[in-house]
């Protein structure tokens, strides 16, 4: 059995569960949201938590027992706390601002570049630089912010470009002068 799929996703308290057919649907303080489990999957609420289970050995049910009980703990997950990703902005003149539904961003084109925000997602700028993107689905808030990050990903010579708050970036070394004898 799944070691990640045979764990119980535990209902914390203001958290309701409902379990119909092939469906999931999640309500907390922070909203809600809704999933259809795959075919062969299902799930139960017992006990104050909730239980997925397999129908069969099959290696897809297998793959997909572990990956329905992640899913279903990151929408607890979601509706409880959220999930929040951080980017930042770095080059002379790049600066993000938020107006409306949209994110407007100036990241050394021609043009400034408007990004707009979907539903369910809520992006918050503190600094010029700094870029909060929260929501209580986490697909989504990784998608927001892998697209944002898409627009100007940060370049391996300077740095320059938008990245995620934790990333890394390995610079290269630029060409250096030599004697040309």
């Amino acid at each position: 059995m799944s070691r990640i799929g045979r764990q119980p996703v535990v209902i914390p308290a203001g958290v309701k569960v409902a379990v119909a057919d092939h469906s999931v649907k999640v309500e907390g303080p922070k909203g809600h949201l809704e999933r259809t489990l795959p075919e062969g999957i299902s799930a139960k609420v017992e006990a104050g938590s909730l239980v997925v289970t397999r129908g069969s050995e099959t290696r897809k049910a297998k793959a997909l027992h572990g990956l329905s009980r992640a899913l279903v703990a990151n929408m607890v997950t979601g509706v409880t706390t959220g999930f929040q990703k951080e980017l930042h902005i770095e080059g002379v003149g790049y600066r993000a601002a938020v107006a409306g539904a949209k994110l407007n961003l100036t990241l050394g084109y021609s043009h400034p570049v408007e990004f707009d925000i979907p539903k369910g997602i809520t992006i918050t700028v503190e600094a010029q630089t700094e870029v909060k993107v929260s929501g209580i689905d986490k697909a989504l808030v990784g998608q927001v912010a892998a697209d944002i990050r898409f627009l100007r990903e940060p370049e391996v010579y300077r740095g320059k470009g938008v990245r995620y708050k934790d990333e890394v970036i390995r610079r290269k070394a630029g060409k250096t002068a030599s004697s040309g004898k």
